[in-house]
C-alpha cells in the first residue's frame, strides 16, 4: 500500500461521500415520514431551482446576489465563438488570469484557473458544456459560511465557518519543487492533480524560505484544507447574513462560499465577494477539520443540519404554500445530475 492511499485510509477527512450520508439515511427516512413526503426538502429554496440540489445553474443562482457581493462573471455555451467570448469578457472588464468553472458541477470538478488566451480557448474546446467565466479575485482569503433562517422568523443562524487553507509548501533553497511536494504530508495526497498544474516548474529550485502557493481554487478535492472556524460566529456576521438572505427572496438555507480580505470587514459586511451559494446539498464542512472533529461528531453536524433544513422546508410548504417537487421528478434530476457528472468526468 503506498504511503497516499495509506493516509486517505488513516485519515477520515479523505474517505468517500457514502461514509457521511449512507448512517444518516436512517434520519433521513424519518424526517420523510414527518414531513408526509419523500422529496419534502425541495421547499426549502424556492429562488433556486429544485431548492439547490445540484442541478441548479451557479450563473442563475450567482446573480440572485446583490452586485456590490458577486463577482464578473459570463456564461459560455458550448461551441460560442472564440472571439465572441473575448469580446464577452471585455465587455465586463474581466482580464486574466481568470477562473473557469462548469455552470453545472461541486466539488472543485474541472474548475481551473486560467493564464492566457490560448490556455481559455484550448479549455472551452476541451470542455465543450455550459462554462462559467468569472473575475480571479485577489482578495487574501476564503471561507465558506453555513446560514439558515426559518422564513417566518427574521433573525437566522450560521452554524457552520470553515476557514480554507490553501496548499502551500515552503522552499529550503535545495529541493526541487516536485521534492517539496514529496516531503509535505498533504501535498504528496495530491500528486497528480500538482504534476498537472506545476508540470513546467516541477524541477525549478525555490528560494528559500520562498512560499508556494500550489493551488489556488478553495475545494477540499484540490488539496485545500478545511478548518473549524465556528469561534468566528458572532451576532454581527449573524446580522450580515440575514440582510443578505432577505436580498435574495427565496433563499433560507445553504452554505455561501465567499472570498474576503479581513474577516472584520466580512462581518459588517463592507468587503466581501460571494463565489457561489449552495443549497440543500451543501454540507458543513468544518467538519472535514479532523483535529477538531471526529467522524462521529461529523455525522451528528449533518443530521443537525438536516433537521434545519426539514423545519424551513415544512414551515414554507405549510405556511408558503411552497409545494414540494414530486418524488419521481427529483429523482429524475438526481439521475440526469449523476449522468452529467459522469460524462463531464470523461473529458478529463
Amino acid at each position: 500500500m503506498t504511503k497516499t492511499k495509506f493516509e486517505k485510509i488513516r485519515n477520515w477527512e479523505h474517505w468517500p461521500s457514502s461514509m457521511f450520508y449512507v448512517p444518516n439515511l436512517p434520519y433521513a427516512f424519518y424526517l420523510a415520514i414527518r414531513a408526509k413526503h419523500p422529496a419534502f426538502f425541495s421547499a426549502a429554496n424556492p429562488a433556486i431551482k429544485s431548492s439547490g440540489n445540484g442541478t441548479e445553474s451557479k450563473f442563475h443562482t450567482i446573480q440572485l446576489v446583490p452586485e456590490k457581493y458577486r463577482p464578473k462573471s459570463v456564461l459560455v455555451k458550448p461551441n460560442t465563438n472564440f472571439n465572441t467570448v473575448l469580446k464577452e469578457l471585455n465587455s465586463k472588464n474581466i482580464t486574466f488570469p481568470l477562473i473557469a468553472k462548469p455552470d453545472i458541477g461541486f466539488r472543485g470538478l474541472l474548475v481551473e484557473k486560467i493564464n492566457s488566451e490560448s490556455d481559455l480557448e484550448k479549455y472551452l474546446i476541451n470542455y465543450p458544456i455550459d462554462i462559467i467565466i468569472q473575475e480571479f479575485l485577489t482578495h487574501e482569503n476564503e471561507c465558506g459560511v453555513f446560514y439558515h433562517r426559518k422564513p417566518n422568523e427574521e433573525k437566522g443562524h450560521i452554524s457552520s465557518i470553515t476557514l480554507k487553507k490553501f496548499l502551500t509548501v515552503i522552499g529550503d533553497g535545495k529541493s526541487t519543487l516536485r521534492e517539496l511536494i514529496l516531503k509535505d504530508e498533504r501535498a504528496i495526497i495530491y500528486l497528480d492533480l500538482l504534476e498537472k498544474i506545476h508540470t513546467g516548474n516541477l524541477n525549478n529550485i525555490p528560494d528559500y524560505n520562498q512560499k508556494i502557493k500550489l493551488t489556488v481554487i478553495g475545494n477540499h478535492s484540490k488539496g485545500t484544507q478545511f478548518i473549524n472556524g465556528n469561534h468566528l460566529i458572532s451576532t454581527q456576521l449573524e446580522n450580515t447574513f440575514d440582510s443578505l438572505s432577505k436580498s435574495i427572496n427565496g433563499w433560507y438555507y445553504g452554505r455561501v462560499d465567499l472570498k474576503y480580505n479581513s474577516f472584520e470587514s466580512l462581518e459588517n459586511g463592507s468587503d466581501f465577494k460571494v463565489l457561489e451559494i449552495n443549497g440543500i446539498i451543501a454540507e458543513p464542512t468544518h467538519i472535514y477539520d479532523s483535529k477538531k472533529f471526529s467522524y462521529f461528531q461529523a455525522l451528528k453536524a449533518i443530521r443537525t443540519h438536516w433537521k434545519s433544513l426539514f423545519q424551513i422546508a415544512t414551515v414554507n410548504h405549510k405556511t408558503n404554500k411552497i409545494p414540494y417537487k414530486s418524488a419521481k421528478k427529483f429523482i429524475t434530476e438526481m439521475y440526469e445530475l449523476k449522468s452529467y457528472i459522469s460524462s463531464i468526468k470523461k473529458l478529463q
